[in-house]
């Protein structure tokens, strides 16, 4: 029987340029919100952008993913650390669970120090919501250093 964890990560679409690096070296060393799978066995199936805002792509990506063996869908990091943040992260959280039945986790890799500090700064993750959103890719500053 195979253990192995299958995911998929939709990234921001303003950085749907993006060659994956911090996400990749975050999932080989269970950093960020990776670390759940610590000890686990994980594949990636698919990684796509979200379509641009307001995230056409959120309607479809996930149902390929899911298609390609996804059991979890991460919603990358860059939705949070974004100038600004992703305003429909949690809608694309809600949806992406409702419709197609999938776990979803808010962040891939580390938040970089440079993104963490200027936003703490800011603000912007003030809010109860915030906070939880932030937490499974908010590590201790030398984690943050590394990523920036």
């Amino acid at each position: 029987m195979d253990d192995t964890i299958k995911i998929g990560i939709i990234i921001c679409d303003r950085y749907r340029m993006c060659a994956g690096g911090k996400c990749m070296r975050s999932l080989r060393n269970r950093e960020g919100a990776f670390s759940i799978y610590e000890g686990k066995e994980v594949e990636l199936v698919g990684f796509a952008p979200c379509g641009g805002c307001p995230g056409g792509n959120i309607e479809y990506v996930p149902e390929e993913m899911k298609k390609n063996g996804a059991e979890v869908i991460h919603l990358a990091t860059g939705m949070i650390v974004g100038y600004p943040p992703c305003p429909r992260i949690k809608y694309f959280s809600r949806f992406i669970r409702e419709k197609y039945d999938m776990k979803v986790v808010v962040g891939t890799h580390p938040i970089p120090e440079n993104y963490y500090t200027t936003h703490m700064n800011l603000g912007t993750w003030d809010s109860n919501l915030w906070k939880e959103l932030i937490s499974p890719t908010e590590t201790d500053e030398k984690i943050r250093l590394s990523y920036d």
